[in-house]
């Protein structure tokens, strides 16, 4: 008998033979018994196999052996155009028709570096450097963007909604005009104060917003995390946490001790209540550093160098114990949670 696939269990679903809870249960289900995955996991996968590893390798190589016979013909446009259009091409069928996750992100990868190197070429041809960087760069992200929005659409391949994301990010650093060589960290740390006003405070955080409200659209269609649509969420967690976990956090930071760490504190808070709600761990990841900071600073300061081994130790067990309980503490807070808007929509949990 052949195995029940995703696919299968979709299709079961959308005909009405399963609800989602119960395709969810029999995936995770048959994910627990071959060891792949526990019940209370966030689904995350790269790659099948070595199967599909070994397929990886050999596009890679292929691509760059296109690259360099291409190379030949010394017109940049053209080169980058056809490696994505062979990209296009190879994906109708291992993204299609094998469903190969690997080698389909290889191949998207080639697809954005494709078009973004042959707008670059054409756009930086019709505007020349006198008209400065900031508007051609914004097209070539723009269009490099659009692109990558149509290879979503043709595909459903959740990976592309992080390049999508990460075009956003680029345009965002290219409008406010921070992509300036030789700018220090200590520069970066003001940039992204929003008391200062800076537009690449106000951008990151619009931007951290966007992504977080596009990837919440994507979660709430798919609560069980069946398919590829809260797949696709999840790539865009992991930009729109750390553009706001930064933003907000380095404003208060800024503010140094007393009422700036207390606010620290206190939005640390928040975003790991906000991570256990929608079920989501990269927020608490993106503030991990902060709070090895908040704890160093208790524990005696930051610049005391015995207190480090503490602190570390400290941070480590409060994080291995939130990741071990993760689902009961998150149970707990949601039924402690009055409804609202969406709440019925979220990941299920033990009522």
């Amino acid at each position: 008998m052949a195995d029940l696939t995703r696919e299968d269990l979709r299709a079961a679903v959308a005909a009405g033979y399963l609800t989602e809870a119960q395709a969810a249960n029999v995936l995770a289900l048959a994910q627990t018994r071959a060891g792949t995955r526990i019940p209370e996991d966030e689904p995350f996968e790269l790659f099948r196999g070595f199967a599909e590893i070994f397929v990886a390798v050999g596009l890679s190589i292929l691509f760059l052996g296109a690259f360099g016979f291409l190379q030949l013909i010394g017109r940049p446009a053209l080169l980058s155009g056809l490696c994505a259009v062979l990209a296009w091409w190879l994906a109708r069928y291992y993204t299609l028709k094998r469903r190969m996750m690997l080698p389909s992100i290889v191949l998207v990868l080639v697809y954005g570096a494709g078009v973004l190197g042959m707008f670059g070429v054409l756009i930086w041809r019709q505007y020349g450097l006198s008209h400065g960087t900031t508007e051609p760069a914004a097209l070539v992200l723009v269009a490099t963007g659009l692109a990558l929005l149509a290879w979503f659409r043709v595909f459903r391949l959740p990976f592309s909604m992080f390049l999508v994301g990460l075009t956003g990010l680029a345009l965002v650093l290219v409008v406010t005009r921070t992509l300036i060589p030789g700018v220090g960290f200590g520069d970066y740390t003001d940039a992204f104060d929003l008391r200062h006003g800076s537009g690449l405070a106000f951008g990151t955080l619009a931007f951290g917003l966007i992504a977080f409200v596009v990837a919440m659209s994507f979660d709430m269609r798919d609560p069980h995390r069946l398919g590829r649509t809260a797949a696709s969420g999840f790539w865009l967690h992991l930009l729109a946490a750390p553009a706001l976990v930064n933003t907000v956090a380095l404003t208060f930071w800024n503010m140094g001790p007393g009422l700036g760490y207390g606010l620290l504190a206190a939005a640390l808070a928040l975003i790991s209540m906000l991570a256990l709600v929608i079920d989501r761990r990269s927020f608490l990841t993106a503030g991990i550093g902060y709070l090895i900071f908040l704890v160093a600073y208790v524990a005696g300061g930051p610049g005391d160098p015995r207190s480090w081994a503490w602190v570390l130790l400290l941070t480590g067990l409060g994080l291995t114990l939130l990741g071990t309980y993760w689902t009961a503490l998150r149970a707990r807070l949601m039924r402690a949670l009055p409804d609202f808007p969406g709440k019925r929509r979220l990941p299920p949990y033990a009522e």
